[in-house]
């Protein structure tokens, strides 16, 4: 039952711990971190602020680091005062069910995902983490330093 494995109409956040990521767009680089989380964000129609903010504090409180003296999760990115890189990912919508090409009929439109994306940077950086971006509906090149590796799907819709 692969169509139950994302449910339908939810923000949708790929989390990578990272040792160190970055975005390019025509050459230059427009966001760089070190150690921390990588974010790929998915936005869909019927999110809303209620939605992101629970998915900022869970990104934010996610125990995804190891303690010095154990192999154990036992810091979030805010308690080892980490850096978050947040890249907008349309594709995480992509339906690829039917035919050869995917749909991404399950994402949100443009106007409306960047908006609601750049609320979402604005919650993550309510942390005073550092928090760079990508840059939203450009082309990006993301070079991402996967440490782990630990790479997590997270989401959330309007009834949970």
């Amino acid at each position: 039952m692969a169509a139950e494995i994302f449910a339908p109409g939810v923000v949708r956040v790929v989390v990578q711990r990272v040792t160190a990521s970055s975005v390019t767009v025509d050459g230059q680089i427009v966001g760089k971190i070190g150690a921390g989380l990588n974010l790929l964000v998915g936005i869909a129609p019927t999110d809303t602020v209620a939605e992101l903010t629970w998915m900022a504090r869970k990104c934010l409180d996610l125990r995804l680091f190891p303690s010095p003296d154990s192999e154990r999760w036992d810091f979030s990115v805010q308690d080892i005062q980490g850096e978050i890189l947040v890249v907008s990912q349309f594709t995480l919508y992509g339906d690829c069910r039917k035919g050869r090409r995917p749909s991404f009929d399950g994402a949100a439109p443009p106007a409306q995902a960047e908006a609601l994306y750049n609320d979402f940077v604005a919650l993550l950086r309510t942390s005073e983490l550092r928090v760079e971006t990508g840059q939203f509906g450009a082309m990006m090149q993301v070079e991402i330093h996967n440490d782990g590796p630990v790479t997590l799907v997270v989401e959330r819709d309007a009834s949970g």
